[in-house]
């Protein structure tokens, strides 16, 4: 059986086409795009009828570009080895087309390569564009691609179809973002553009609508009548690396949680939808952004927190502050870390506080969400002194995916002393196998014609409309920072905006 063999919820198979990646040399190609079309073409996944096209300003052959990405398989592939027999019809299917991206002749011959490829491999017109490059490209690669005809008006051709990938970030702020999508819909329909986000492409995400809707055992518990607290946490041990360039424009509310943990709050907060059709499932994600409660500015102090690391120890290694890293400024007033407190006003959720973190620097490496059921009364307990802990759930997201339930249980022998303990499922062990990478998912979704794991405008636009007002605020006013050390947990006012409740962060 293949990876999605038991998934109902694509009625579609991918059709033949080209896919085309713009900005081929960069690391993204070599790391997680042409492993992932590797990989669905070992699991035959991929349409018989396909081939896929670098498109990128080095020169290069066919030949040299199938070398580098078969030794990129073989180092970042899931699967390895890299099987050789595979390879061998598979790389005859990889094509290089040099090029800059403002180059009109580029794009001409470009659309002769494509109808070349047509004729060869009987991928019938349709294209997927992937953009892999910085934001500031799509509106020019987007409009060359319609002036030479390489992308098609939905409501005038039938007979083939258009696609474009575009990877965060969607916009720097509320009007890039507005503007960004101007540019983009003027030459292509909403149905045509793929906004990825590679956490929706992780198999424990999108097992959150199973586990919610496919088990009333949660379901009917999932309000405010029974849960105390939502905490989702993002920690990464590693600094900034080599992306102090981008980061200085970014940071941490920009790069993770405006997209990330946005999405990832839609879902775990979100409605059933009437049906597992994309339209009906992203209308429920928008719901639920549109029902946070906006901040005032008297909340801002009060509700969110930003921080920046400075030297520490991580894993018995000494490491450098955010300000000494390659290409910082000495002086940057840039948050790697970020904490919010969010409450959705809604029947479902009011009252029930949502608390998301993000950093960089941070103990250990993880994705979890921590769902605290509220306290059973347990009066007779209390009157012998003993404590009860919440119930808990725990989603992992990376690394080990599962979920687990934390319970109460009375210790073996004479006497009536409670103890927690963990329900513990995991899909490597349990299923004995490597689920597919995210971006396996997303591309297959794509050429499928299934848009149901990407963000829609609308998404993107909410989540921009309730960031932004932090963002200004933040740039008014100047930080103490560095404000925590590396291998800590953040900066001090993250657990002081807990323990105001009488609550604190779960990592479990």
């Amino acid at each position: 059986m293949t990876a999605f063999g038991n998934d109902k919820r694509s009625t579609k198979a991918p059709e033949p086409c080209i896919f085309i990646i713009f900005g081929a040399t960069g690391d993204l190609t070599s790391r997680k795009l042409l492993p992932a079309l590797y990989n669905l073409a070992r699991e035959n996944l991929l349409p018989s009828n396909f081939a896929c096209v670098g498109f990128a300003r080095r020169e290069k052959s066919n030949e040299s570009f199938r070398a580098e990405m078969k030794d990129a398989i073989n180092q970042f592939s899931r699967v390895k080895p890299i099987d050789e027999e595979i390879w061998k019809r598979f790389e005859q299917q990889i094509y290089y087309h040099r090029s800059e991206f403002d180059s009109e002749e580029g794009y001409s011959s470009l659309k002769q390569t494509l109808a070349t490829l047509d004729q060869q491999w009987g991928t019938k017109g349709n294209r997927v564009f992937y953009l892999s490059t910085p934001p500031s490209y799509f509106p020019d690669i987007v409009q060359k691609l319609k002036n030479h005809d390489l992308i098609y008006n939905v409501n005038e051709v039938k007979d083939k179809w258009s696609r474009i990938i575009i990877e965060k970030p969607f916009g720097h702020d509320l009007k890039s973002a507005l503007s960004l999508q101007k540019d983009l819909t003027s030459h292509l329909d909403e149905s045509q553009i793929y906004r990825i986000d590679h956490y929706l492409g992780k198999e424990t995400v999108q097992n959150l609508l199973v586990f919610r809707f496919a088990n009333p055992v949660f379901e009917f518990q999932w309000n405010n009548r029974n849960i105390d607290n939502v905490q989702i946490t993002l920690s990464e041990e590693i600094g900034i690396g080599t992306r102090g360039k981008f980061f200085e424009e970014a940071g941490m509310l920009r790069d993770i949680v405006q997209n990330h943990m946005m999405q990832l709050l839609s879902i775990l907060a979100m409605e059933p939808p009437t049906s597992l059709s994309a339209e009906a499932i992203h209308d429920e994600k928008v719901k639920v952004l549109q029902s946070i409660r906006p901040f005032l500015e008297k909340d801002f102090d009060k509700h969110t927190v930003r921080g920046q690391y400075g030297p520490g120890i991580i894993n018995g290694q000494e490491v450098k502050g955010y300000r000494q890293e390659n290409d910082v400024n000495p002086n940057s007033n840039v948050e790697t870390y970020v904490a919010l407190q969010f409450f959705i006003d809604n029947w479902r959720w009011a009252g029930v506080p949502f608390y998301l973190r993000a950093g960089k620097r941070l103990p250990k490496r993880l994705t979890e969400i921590v769902v605290t059921y509220k306290k059973a009364p347990g009066f007779a307990f209390e009157q012998s002194g003993k404590e009860i802990n919440p119930n808990r759930i725990v989603i992992r997201i990376q690394p080990d995916e599962g979920i687990s339930l934390n319970i109460n249980c009375k210790v073996p022998g004479q006497n009536t002393q409670l103890q927690p303990v963990k329900m513990d499922f995991r899909y490597g062990s349990y299923f004995e196998a490597t689920p597919p990478e995210a971006y396996e998912r997303l591309i297959w979704d794509c050429l499928a014609g299934d848009s149901t794991l990407f963000a829609r405008d609308d998404e993107v636009l909410e989540s921009w409309k309730l960031l932004t007002p932090i963002l200004d605020y933040w740039q008014s006013v100047k930080p103490e920072f560095p404000n925590y050390p590396s291998g800590s947990w953040g900066p001090i006012e993250a657990d002081r905006m807990l323990l105001t409740s009488g609550r604190d962060w779960r990592v479990l």
